[in-house]
C-alpha cells in the first residue's frame, strides 16, 4: 500500500466504455494517484495500459505530478524502462498510454524462480535503475509491481510518479510503498541509496523466497537458503545493500550494478556446482511436505503467500500461520483485490461496505457498481442484508457486518478445529489459522 493520502476517483470507467480512441476492457490496478486500465487502441489495433489520475482531472496538484512523470519518462530511453506511447487530455481527463505487459514482477514472484531466471531479472532491474541514477533521478518507489513483465522474461521499470530529480539536495515526503521502503525514506529523506535498499529487498525476496521486515536484523528470515545457493561474496553484497545505515550502502545503483556484474559469473557457476547438503535433510523434508500441501490444497484455499517467519504457504484470509502459529492479524503480502483494508491490509472489493476479514470501522463502497465474483459460495444469515453474498473464510459480512456463523470447510478435508469448527488439515498443520489455537488436541469430526 502506498504511503500517501489516496484521492478517490469521481468516476470509474466501465468495460466497453469509450475514451477517445480507446475502448476500456477492465481495471488492472488502483494506486495512490491513479487507476490503470487494460484498453484497446482502436486506431493502432493494439492493447494498451491506460493510467488515469484520481480526481476530476482539473486538480493542479494531480496534474502537476503526472506532467512530471510524463516529462521524466520522456527523458529516459532504455530497453528496461517502460516508455510512454501517448499522453493527452481526453474529455477533461489526463490519459497516459503505455504498452501492455503480461503482468508484473510481483505476479511472477508468487511462484518460485530458478536461480538463472532470478539472476537475469536482477541484472535487468539494475540496468534500468542505474540508468535512471545516471540521469540524476531517484525513483522513490522501487517495488515488484513497478517492474512490468513482457514476453521473453523482459522487465521494464515504470511509475516515476514519485521520482525526484536531484539538484543539490532532495526534499522527500515519506512517500513510497510499505514493505519496500528504506528507513531514511520513511523519514522523508530519500536518496539514491534508498533505491538501492528497495531493490536489494526485491533481490533478497527472489533468492530467499522471503521478504524481510523491520528492524532488518541479521540473519534475516530465509538467509539459510541464500547462503546455500549464493557464494559468500554475493551474500556480502546483499547485506551491504540492506544496511539500515544508508552511509554503509552503495552510493547508487551504478556502483551496485558494477559489483553485481563482477559476481554474476561466479553466482551462476556456484549454482551449477552446489546441491542441497545431506545434513539438511530435515529442511528438505519440510520443503517436500509443503510442496505436497501446495499440490493438494494450495489452489483450493488460495495459499498464494509465504509466512514471514517459517516460509510455509498461507492464504490471505488466515489470522495465524498454520505451520508455526505466527500472528497474522495484519496481512503483509500483496493482494489480488483492487483495494485493501486500512486496518488489516487484506484485500477488498470495490462495492463492499465493511472489511469481511477484521472487525474494523466502515470503509464504505468505493464504487456504486455491483461486482460479481465466482468466489461467492455462501449467503449471510441476516435476512435483511443487502446482498448476503459471502466468500469462503469471511469472518464478517461485507454488506451488513454481521458475524458469519457458517462453519467454513476446506475442500477435500473433513478435519475441523475443535474450538472454532472451521476447516483445518491435521496432516499438515499444527495451528488453526482461523482462531489461532494449537491443533494438538483437535480431532477430525
Amino acid at each position: 500500500m502506498t504511503v500517501h493520502k489516496r484521492r478517490r476517483s469521481k468516476r470509474r470507467l466501465r468495460a466497453r466504455q469509450r475514451l477517445g480512441k480507446y475502448r476500456i476492457e477492465r481495471l488492472l490496478a488502483t494506486g495512490g494517484f491513479a487507476d490503470v486500465y487494460r484498453a484497446y487502441d482502436t486506431i493502432e489495433a493494439a492493447l494498451v495500459a491506460l493510467k488515469l489520475p484520481h480526481g476530476n482531472g482539473d486538480e493542479d496538484e494531480v496534474l502537476d505530478a503526472f506532467r512530471k512523470e510524463i516529462r521524466l519518462a520522456a527523458r529516459l530511453d532504455h530497453p528496461h524502462i517502460l516508455p510512454i506511447k501517448n499522453a493527452e487530455m481526453i474529455d477533461g481527463q489526463l490519459v497516459i498510454a503505455s504498452a501492455l505487459g503480461a503482468g508484473t514482477l510481483g505476479d511472477r514472484l508468487k511462484s518460485r524462480l530458478s536461480l538463472p531466471t532470478a539472476v537475469q531479472f536482477a541484472e535487468q532491474m539494475l540496468s534500468s535503475l542505474s540508468y535512471a541514477h545516471r540521469k540524476r533521478i531517484v525513483h522513490c518507489d522501487v517495488k515488484p509491481d513497478n517492474f512490468i513483465l513482457f514476453p521473453g522474461d523482459r522487465l521494464r521499470l515504470t511509475d516515476f510518479g514519485l521520482a525526484k530529480v536531484v539538484l543539490r539536495t532532495i526534499e522527500g515526503s515519506g512517500s513510497g510503498t510499505l514493505g519496500y521502503l528504506a528507513p531514511e525514506q520513511a523519514l522523508g529523506k530519500p536518496s539514491f541509496r534508498s533505491d538501492v535498499f528497495s531493490l536489494a529487498l526485491i533481490f533478497y525476496r527472489m533468492f530467499s523466497g522471503r521478504l524481510p521486515e523491520w528492524p532488518y536484523e541479521w540473519p534475516l528470515p530465509g538467509f539459510e537458503r541464500v547462503k546455500r545457493i549464493l557464494p559468500p561474496e554475493a551474500n556480502a553484497l546483499l547485506r551491504r545493500c540492506l544496511e539500515v545505515d544508508a552511509r554503509k550502502r552503495f552510493e547508487d545503483a551504478v556502483r551496485m550494478e558494477a559489483a553485481f556484474l563482477r559476481l554474476k559469473p561466479k553466482i551462476l557457476r556456484t549454482s551449477r556446482r552446489r546441491q542441497s547438503p545431506p545434513a539438511n535433510r530435515q529442511s528438505d523434508w519440510r520443503q517436500l511436505r509443503r510442496r505436497e500441501f501446495a499440490r493438494r490444497f494450495g489452489r483450493k484455499i488460495e495459499a498464494n503467500h509465504a509466512c514471514s517467519r517459517c516460509g510455509g504457504p498461507i492464504a490471505e484470509a488466515m489470522k495465524a500461520c498454520p505451520w508455526c502459529g505466527a500472528d497474522r492479524r495484519i496481512h503483509r503480502g500483496s493482494t489480488s483485490f483492487p483495494r485493501s483494508c486500512p486496518r488489516c491490509h487484506r484485500g477488498l472489493k470495490l462495492d463492499w461496505r465493511f472489511c469481511p476479514w477484521c472487525h474494523g470501522p466502515s470503509i464504505g463502497p468505493a464504487s456504486t457498481r455491483r461486482y460479481g465474483d465466482v468466489r461467492y459460495t455462501a449467503r449471510c444469515g441476516n435476512p435483511n442484508c443487502e446482498r448476503r453474498e459471502l466468500m469462503p473464510f469471511m469472518a464478517y459480512c461485507p454488506w451488513c457486518r454481521r458475524k458469519v456463523k457458517q462453519d467454513w470447510k476446506i475442500p477435500a478435508s473433513r478435519d475441523r478445529c475443535r474450538r472454532c469448527h472451521w476447516g483445518v488439515i491435521h496432516e499438515f498443520w499444527q495451528w488453526c489459522p482461523w482462531c489461532t489455537r494449537k491443533l494438538e488436541a483437535s480431532r477430525s469430526r
